[in-house]
């Protein structure tokens, strides 16, 4: 295209953002036409795309980063002939595809965006797997606004992209100027930007980005740059185009006044179509074969770490699947994810004490067909919640593992323990939760993991516990094991992890006392096996849980929505971790916190004695 021509596309992309927050009555039209000559250029000339086929693993991948700019966005589909002119108009409408923030439910959208400073640690996992796994040409574009440059998570990204080399990566910054309340941190100082970026090792490019001629010149002067990632800095004007909405406070996040008249001030509409480049053929990608799976094997009787099982079960996935990769945070040794890295080497990505960015390149490697494998502590998971919660708004694929859960690490000390994790991953849309106790049931649920949907989590403990299961016996995704019970049981223990050795102890214990009690291992926190639960109620009449977790959010309220639809409830007490830990040895930690064996049968005792009373 001629500049003029881009000129008018732009315009078009204007007009067109502006009638579709205007017919949703909402939106943020400002914001996206600050960028239209930013998203003209580069669709007429620098994206290469087929818009026929969005699963060709050879298309440049594009992440609106600010994802409030999506009339933006929806009007470049309809600029590549994706979408028509009538669902634009459906913008923001019940059933519409085309929603507030960018969503995989079009094809065309890789990830979710709309909590900013997601968008470039996402395309940090993209431009991974095209550079260092599938080997492929694409290029990752983010388009990102001056506003969430303030995010931490941003400069995780810059860095690791950096560190990483990652020449496909390419960062677009909107500098409008202008936030949600007013001036952002920076405003036009382009040099402000520019030289952050640079300390951290990025090419970067300094454009007027309303000069179509000189945007470019920049974004072809992205494409050049080939050992690091370039960021193409360009000034804008918020409401671009639009006197009495450009540049102006307080006009963030609303439709324009008078739509017409600034359709009419912009031109009018337009019916501009682009022929967007197609990608270059998709040779040379990773084969991605699977194979047996041949899963470690433990012994019943000895004792092991369901952390070691972990590891070792995740290294033989990936001797059998060549599709699994796995993520660290730095700390891979604790965790036992270097087993993996020891096997596959080429398959094991670093991403260092980076949490956000270690789920967001779980989340931009799935999205190009990777199964990831994601680990650090349990404690340490917390950071990345909001990564954690856009990652099921994405309808991602992702494996979440987390270690050294609880109190029962011992001596660390409770700003390793991860005690509200299981609260944090359950409250996730669509999540999958589990929490094995012994070794085999471990190695059976990594394996089980990799072929679910959404967010899998799975909790596993520092010390080494007894292996009570059988290398063959078979856990299914939401079920439990009942590993005490008979006729006559006075109460049901309900447990997970290293607390379910404990109700063991505590059943033996109550059993010379004259007092038989089921005991379940509820290795399946989420979805909950909702039958054997009411089963053990109905046939005991109480129940205790007992967790090494904090009482809010995990398995006690798990079990309680287990009689939250109309069956009958039996009595129910929870044990869990309500007080702050201090350091100490592991059984001493368990039995401050009231959830060793010795606590677990006293509070059985008092429960089922006031079952008797009443």
């Amino acid at each position: 295209m001629r500049n003029e021509e881009l000129t008018e596309l732009a315009q078009q992309l204007r007009v067109d953002s502006v009638r579709a927050a205007d017919a949703a009555g909402s939106g943020h039209p400002t914001s996206s036409m600050s960028a239209a000559d930013l998203a003209a250029v580069l669709l007429a000339h620098h994206l290469r795309y087929d818009f026929s086929d969005p699963e060709n693993p050879a298309n440049d991948r594009l992440i609106f980063s600010k994802g409030h700019a999506s009339p933006l966005l929806y009007s470049l589909y309809k600029a590549a002939g994706a979408i028509d002119d009538e669902e634009l108009l459906t913008f923001r409408k019940r059933g519409s595809r085309l929603e507030g923030h960018p969503t995989p439910r079009l094809p065309w959208v890789d990830v979710a965006t709309g909590s900013l400073g997601q968008g470039l640690p996402v395309g940090v996992g993209m431009a991974l797997g095209g550079k260092y796994l599938d080997r492929l040409p694409y290029r990752v574009w983010v388009l990102s606004g001056d506003s969430e440059m303030a995010e931490g998570s941003v400069w995780e990204a810059v860095e690791h992209a950096s560190f990483e080399k990652l020449a496909n990566l390419k960062l677009i910054i909107d500098v409008n100027r202008l936030g949600q309340r007013g001036p952002t941190r920076h405003q036009h100082d382009l040099d402000a930007y520019a030289r952050r970026l640079r300390a951290f090792g990025w090419h970067t490019v300094e454009v007027d980005g309303h000069d179509v001629e000189a945007v470019d010149k920049a974004l072809t002067e992205a494409v050049e740059v080939d050992e690091r990632p370039t960021a193409v800095i360009a000034a804008t004007r918020k409401g671009r185009g639009v006197a009495v909405v450009e540049d102006q406070e307080g006009k963030h996040g609303k439709p324009l006044p008078d739509a017409e008249t600034a359709i009419e001030e912009l031109g009018g509409p337009r019916f501009v179509t682009v022929e967007v480049e197609p990608p270059p053929a998709a040779s040379g990608r990773r084969d991605r074969d699977r194979g047996p799976l041949e899963l470690p094997r433990f012994e019943t009787g000895t004792e092991e770490a369901t952390r070691t099982a972990y590891g070792r079960a995740l290294a033989a996935l990936g001797s059998a699947r060549g599709d699994v990769v796995a993520l660290d945070a730095e700390v891979g040794d604790s965790t036992r994810t270097e087993y993996f890295g020891k096997e596959h080497p080429d398959r094991y990505l670093e991403f260092y004490i980076a949490e956000q960015q270690l789920v967001a390149g779980a989340v931009g490697l799935q999205a190009c067909g990777w199964v990831p494998y994601a680990s650090t502590f349990a404690a340490f998971l917390t950071r990345a919640h909001d990564f954690v919660r856009m990652a099921a708004v994405s309808r991602a694929g992702i494996n979440l593992v987390g270690s050294h859960a609880g109190v029962s690490i011992g001596e660390d000390g409770p700003s390793q323990m991860g005690l509200e994790d299981l609260a944090m991953l359950r409250s996730v849309h669509g999540s999958t939760v589990l929490y094995p106790c012994d070794a085999n049931q471990t190695a059976r649920l990594v394996a089980a993991m990799a072929d679910l949907d959404g967010i899998r989590y799975l909790r596993t403990s520092r010390g080494e516990t007894p292996v009570i299961y059988g290398p063959d016996e078979e856990f299914p995704i939401g079920g439990s094991k009942v590993l005490r019970g008979g006729e006559g049981d006075k109460a049901t223990i309900v447990a997970a992890g290293v607390t379910v050795h404990e109700a063991l102890r505590a059943a033996d214990a109550l059993a010379a006392d004259g007092i038989p009690v089921r005991v379940v291992d509820l290795y399946s926190v989420k979805p909950v096996d909702v039958d054997t639960l009411n089963d053990a109620a109905g046939a005991t009449g109480c129940v205790l849980t007992v967790e090494d977790h904090r009482p809010e959010g995990g398995i006690g309220d798990a079990v309680a929505e287990a009689f939250s639809d109309g069956r009958p409830a039996p009595r129910l007490a929870r044990l869990a971790v309500r007080d702050m830990p201090l350091s100490a040895k592991p059984e001493e930690q368990l039995h401050a916190a009231g959830i060793d064996a010795e606590s677990i049968a006293a509070a059985v005792k008092l429960l089922v004695e006031r079952v008797i009373a009443h």
